[in-house]
């Protein structure tokens, strides 16, 4: 599968404009047995900073745990990018067509006491109504060891409270 394949879909998917202001997000992760290992809600604060998009990722698990990912994404030319965290090693890569985003990139994960390194092949789908919905396969020396989903959705503004 490649980004090419959804050209001209429709809803058009601009990670810089869909992820402007508040947005939710709801996941789970499936071994590659199609048991769910962990459940969790992400709230994410998208602002743009000249031609950088900043991502404030706050993570809430099942099992109380939380965690914070800080993504600093630039279009990088017509339907690419390039984001930076600091649990990504190096960068990752980006490609974007119609309603569609593929992310590959490699991180350091938490693994019981240790820390596993995995490949992400990441895809986004943006449906009618602005559900985004996000494929990860995760991958350790080439072999798949499961799935992440997640469902986005933006959230209205807040209003100010003295308002």
């Amino acid at each position: 599968m490649e980004p090419s394949d959804f050209a001209g879909r429709t809803p058009e998917l601009r990670i810089e404009d869909y992820f402007a202001g508040h947005t939710r997000a709801w996941g789970l992760f499936e071994d590659r047995f199609g048991t769910v290992r962990r459940e969790f809600t992400v709230d994410i604060r998208g602002t743009r900073n000249g031609r950088e998009l900043v991502l404030e990722e706050d993570f809430v698990y099942a099992d109380g745990e939380t965690q914070r990912r800080v993504w600093r994404i630039v279009a990088t030319g017509d339907g690419t990018y390039e984001g930076r965290a600091d649990d990504v090693i190096g960068v990752a890569t980006g490609r974007a067509a119609g309603n569609a985003l593929n992310w590959r990139y490699e991180m350091d994960m938490a693994v019981g006491d240790g820390t596993w390194r995995v490949a992400f092949d990441d895809w986004m789908f943006l449906q009618p109504g602005g559900v985004l919905i996000n494929r990860a396969h995760l991958s350790r020396w080439g072999v798949w060891i499961g799935t992440v989903s997640l469902f986005f959705q933006p959230q209205p503004a807040r209003q100010d409270a003295a308002e």
